[in-house]
């Protein structure tokens, strides 16, 4: 094979080619820092990096779910716990009111302090995050939820309950529906409640009840009767009877009543299993009751009667609200759990994608200078070859 100058020629250019390619390729990646800036360069790394940034992106999305999480978290924490704290004060305007010792004068004053902490109850029911949104309302997020009426408050909102993923397999709900927290209360002990007949002329009052033998109680209506101020009946199978003492219980299936007060023959007391009662109807109530004339013996009772159902229904309320407080807790507890493992992780994930992607710098600038060197002398050499011709040694 004849080598001509013209294939030499050729031949140098196309290493000379190469060359600069990979001085561009290794300046480009002192530049960015980086060992390959495309996957031809290294595919089993750049796979490596891609799946690696898949996870690390995920885990911050998750980062980013939880911390918005935990703002309204700590918002509905803070509201219900001022909740509480006006349903304490209720219970203390309501102990007082039924003390026996106060004037119409001065139940009217309770009845106004009630309605002013109505109105905050109502403002935090309605309480907003840092986006506008009502954090009670459901997934109805953008109508205030709640509005007071005659009876107590009506509910714009619905039942639901946002969720949103923390980490790899953990949702957590970002809030809880005005419906669950104020809403679903039960009335009277949380199982049962006792009615005083709406006829009934004597001055019965109710007091403490509660379940003395669940696997007794069956949960059905019954009536308590008096045929006589001393004597009552209740429409169990058999009927009981039993003679009435004021103060002391009255017992039947699994279940204790206490009454004081002198009722009057034909009396009722209605015994039925709890149901849902807004809060916001327990609070109208009262503040009706204690606005209500009680200047006689028959109203004196009922305001007694009404008095105790409402010390029932906020008892439960604070209960109710307790409880939620509670798991709210153990969802901000959760969060900060998985805010924890996550840094962690995404720490873990940087450290591995820069161990594959970061360059070796001592080594790249080693291997850069070579081939700068190495250009440097060919391109001497290339330009010193040019010069020569047999030609020139003719004479």
């Amino acid at each position: 094979m004849r080598i001509t100058q013209s294939l030499e020629q050729t031949q140098f250019l196309s290493a000379l080619d190469s060359l600069e390619a990979s001085i561009a390729t290794n300046e480009n990646d002192v530049s960015t820092s980086l060992a390959f800036t495309t996957p031809s360069q290294d595919p089993s790394a750049a796979g490596a990096v891609n799946g690696l940034d898949q996870v690390l992106s995920q885990s911050q999305q998750f980062s980013t779910n939880a911390t918005a999480a935990n703002s309204s978290l700590e918002t509905e924490s803070t509201a219900l716990g001022q909740f509480q704290t006006q349903l304490q004060s209720l219970y203390s305007l309501a102990l007082e009111a039924n003390s026996g010792t106060q004037s119409a004068a001065d139940l009217t004053a309770l009845g106004a302090q009630v309605t002013a902490i109505q109105s905050t109850m109502l403002s935090l029911a309605n309480t907003q995050d840092g986006n506008g949104n009502y954090i009670f309302g459901g997934y109805a997020t953008q109508t205030a939820p709640f509005a007071l009426t005659a009876t107590g408050a009506s509910y714009a909102g619905d039942s639901g309950q946002a969720h949103v993923q923390i980490a790899a397999g953990e949702t957590v709900a970002t809030g809880d529906s005005g419906d669950a927290v104020f809403n679903q209360i039960k009335n009277g002990n949380g199982t049962f409640t006792v009615t005083p007949g709406p006829g009934n002329t004597g001055t019965g009052v109710i007091g403490a009840t509660s379940v003395t033998s669940a696997a007794a109680y069956d949960g059905k209506p019954y009536t308590i009767s008096f045929t006589n101020p001393s004597a009552y009946s209740i429409n169990t199978v058999p009927p009981t009877t039993g003679t009435y003492t004021a103060g002391q219980a009255i017992a039947f299936d699994g279940v204790q009543i206490s009454l004081t007060g002198t009722p009057a023959s034909g009396d009722t007391f209605a015994v039925a299993p709890s149901t849902n009662q807004s809060i916001f109807t327990t609070v109208q109530n009262l503040i009706t009751a204690l606005q209500a004339p009680n200047t006689s013996a028959a109203g004196k009772t009922q305001l007694n009667n009404s008095i105790a159902a409402a010390l029932n229904g906020i008892q439960q309320a604070i209960t109710n609200t307790g409880t939620i407080e509670a798991q709210v807790g153990g969802r901000l507890n959760a969060i900060t759990t998985a805010q924890s493992v996550g840094t962690s992780q995404q720490t873990q994930l940087k450290t591995s994608i820069s161990a594959l992607q970061s360059l070796d710098y001592p080594a790249a600038i080693t291997t850069l200078d070579a081939e700068n060197t190495q250009l440097s002398a060919a391109m001497q050499a290339y330009t010193l070859t040019q010069g020569l011709s047999l030609f020139k040694y003719i004479q």
